[in-house]
């Protein structure tokens, strides 16, 4: 099917809305489909058998047919019924087509609509940015446009119309860079050039030699629909940030493996969600945040803002992988422990990993379409194309039967020689006692946590207070406390325990003085702060079963907000502290961890912090904002975003101003340690 739409630049504004799509540079209504115009006859298999035109978006149904998710719920909302076959049908039965097809329509081969101007052709998934960033017949439009908004301008350059899209609050990086505003809520590039006040950057400071290896940093707004077959399913993934801390902005600090976030495959930790179904969060507080991204339903609709690494490096992988062809590959195990038979490996001169080697007999080699050589985009669809070997063999490692890679292959090219840094893996060895895990040569010790030092530590930041409180009870022997607790020094946080819920059926409900997010410090003179997570339901089940039990705990309060036990589903022993609240914890209650980075001589950091003290704010910590791919900070994969930095190379961070700290970091060339506390983000 040849889908033709005429010249915009021809169409009568009359009979239109009033300005053209900056998605696809069409007059169509806000609500509907994009209209482009197809170079080739598209074959009828991709095809939507509603709107009769190359499938957006696309959403399968029970039936086995395949509509757009605009086109499908539209009709939905009539009818219960799928428009090919009349089966009985509701929406939330659909779900969203295979990657592989979504890539196929992704790829059609679409003219420029501003023909007079421009002849180019470029794949649908490239039209938005060829419009926004390379399109003459565009850039006119927009400029007769400006123009008639703006009649007695006179030429004079005026800021773009929807610069609401991009918050004031968002990074803002020193690179020497322009600075674009994103005039998109979807797939806008946005060049990071000013800094914004209080936001220190030494990881991306220029200096003489970087200049020829990059020149701005460079993000993109995106829009995204999230959809759940159960519209109660948490997203999965945990975030950071809100106006009521440094970090200004949400920030997602991680996503869950086997998550509906990750199963999306398009969200990723850093990025910065702006907007929650069209409402801006870009100036709410955490709490708030917290609430819009836990609101139930079957489709969510994020813009998130996603950093893309330095322009002329990415130009540069984009060139480099223009010839080669993506190959998706589904293995399938017998049982759980079944080794593949791949060895991945990283390379010195690109970012990702590489299959090394496909070993003879193995799984991967009998399939026979995976090679050496090829670089693992994703795996089980989750983003690698800036992983680790470490990363891929977990995934591979706790995958079900199903393993569905996506690669990008390239015939004839070589392979470098591996990284130094012992990063390979073989998710091919055999199996080992929990159940066939990847062997990871050389594998790094897990880094050492320790108690917060003295010299380390802090006051509470404006705004807290902990409250310590001794509660006695008299009680029968076999009665229960009551109580469930979370966290635990074993927690990859190293979290204090805390009480996650109070039961009607034991003495400290009854008391009433001990309360869900309280952290527990000592019971019967025992301390418990030290204590792992068994360690702790140990000392509590046996001092409980004396006649008279005396608790020590700590109430964290927060002085601007009432919302630090928000929790939307209250299951009990699921509920967790928000985020936020772990920032009013005291110091010497807190565990940090050590983080050790490298770079060559012309690498920046890859990391921003905003935070330090100010005048009007007194002393706050210093959070880490941003981390750019491709850079050292984000290949170490240990730093996350919301981490506090306490000490640089030994040196505390604590009562510093951002003028302070930047030089510090700036005078270390090729290595620095981070001092760092991490605090699990709020879970949506």
């Amino acid at each position: 099917m040849l889908a033709v739409m005429a010249d915009p630049t021809a169409e009568d504004p009359t009979s239109q809305p009033n300005e053209l799509c900056c998605e696809c540079g069409q007059f169509h209504l806000l609500l509907d489909n994009h209209l482009y115009n197809f170079q080739d006859e598209v074959d009828d298999e991709l095809i939507c058998h509603i709107c009769l035109q190359p499938l957006l978006q696309p959403m399968d149904t029970p039936c086995g047919h395949t509509y757009c998710f605009k086109c499908l719920e539209n009709f939905m909302q009539e009818y219960n019924f799928c428009p090919m076959d009349r089966k009985k049908l509701s929406f939330q039965q659909c779900h969203k087509s295979s990657l592989l097809v979504r890539n196929l329509l992704d790829k059609l081969i679409v003219l420029c609509p501003f023909k007079a101007d421009c002849q180019q052709t470029m794949q649908r998934c490239e039209l938005e940015a060829h419009l926004q960033n390379r399109c003459p017949g565009f850039k006119k439009y927009k400029s007769e446009l400006q123009r008639k908004k703006n009649p007695i301008s006179k030429g004079k350059e005026e800021p773009p119309a929807k610069a609401e899209t991009t918050p004031p609050k968002d990074p803002e990086v020193p690179s020497g860079g322009s600075s674009l505003v994103a005039e998109s809520s979807a797939a806008a590039v946005v060049s990071l050039g000013t800094a914004e006040p209080g936001l220190v950057n030494p990881a991306f400071e220029e200096t003489e030699e970087d200049l020829p290896q990059r020149t701005s940093l460079v993000a993109e707004t995106t829009t995204i629909e999230i959809h759940r077959e159960d519209p109660e399913e948490e997203l999965g993934m945990r975030i950071v940030g809100g106006k009521d801390t440094p970090l200004g902005n949400i920030v997602v600090q991680e996503v869950l493996r086997d998550s509906v976030i990750a199963a999306d495959g398009r969200i990723a930790p850093g990025d910065h969600i702006l907007e929650v179904n069209g409402v801006n969060i870009s100036s709410v507080t955490h709490c708030q945040a917290v609430s819009f991204l836990r609101h139930p339903g079957p489709v969510l609709h994020l813009m998130v803002l996603q950093e893309k690494g330095f322009s002329n490096k990415t130009a540069q992988q984009d060139s480099s992988s223009a010839n080669r062809e993506v190959i998706h590959v589904t293995l399938i195990k017998r049982e759980r422990s079944e080794p593949l038979g791949i060895k991945l490996i990283r390379k010195t001169d690109e970012a990702g990993i590489f299959i090394l080697d496909l070993l003879e007999g193995g799984l991967a080699a009998k399939n026979g379409k995976l090679s050496r050589n090829d670089r693992v985009l994703s795996i089980n669809g989750q983003d690698l194309r800036q992983g680790t070997p470490e990363a891929a063999a977990q995934i591979i490692q706790t995958s079900d039967s199903r393993v569905n890679f996506v690669v990008l292959r390239q015939p004839g090219m070589q392979l470098s020689d591996p990284v130094e840094d012992g990063s390979t893996s073989n998710s091919s060895s055999s199996s080992s006692s929990n159940g066939g895990s990847p062997v990871h040569h050389r594998r790094r010790p897990d880094q050492n946590h320790y108690r917060r030092k003295s010299n380390y530590q802090k006051d509470l930041p404006q705004g807290y207070a902990s409250h310590e409180k001794t509660v006695a009870i008299k009680k029968e022997p076999k009665e229960s406390l009551g109580i469930t607790i979370g966290g635990g020094r074993d927690n990859k946080n190293k979290l204090p325990i805390y009480v996650t819920s109070v039961q009607p059926i034991g003495c400290l409900f009854r008391d009433g003085r001990i309360k869900r997010g309280d952290v527990l410090l000592s019971i019967n003179g025992i301390d418990l702060t030290h204590l792992n997570y068994y360690e702790a339901v140990s000392a509590l089940k046996s001092n409980a079963a004396s006649h008279s039990v005396t608790l020590k705990a700590l109430e964290i309060v927060s002085l601007n907000s009432t919302e630090l036990s928000l929790d939307i589903k209250e299951q009990g022993f699921s509920w967790s502290p928000l985020w936020i609240s772990w920032l009013g914890l005291p110091s010497y209650l807190h565990c940090c961890q050590d983080i050790v980075l490298s770079k060559g001589n012309l690498e920046s950091w890859g990391f921003s912090i905003v935070g330090g003290f100010e005048e009007s704010k007194g002393n706050q910590p210093f959070f880490i904002k941003t981390i750019v791919p491709g850079t050292p900070a984000f290949r170490d994969r240990k730093l996350k975003c919301g981490d506090e930095i306490v000490a640089v190379n030994g040196v505390p961070a604590i009562g510093m101003s951002n003028s302070e700290l930047i030089p510090m970091l700036k005078e270390q060339r090729n290595k620095v340690t981070l001092t760092v506390v991490s605090w699990p983000g709020s879970l949506v």
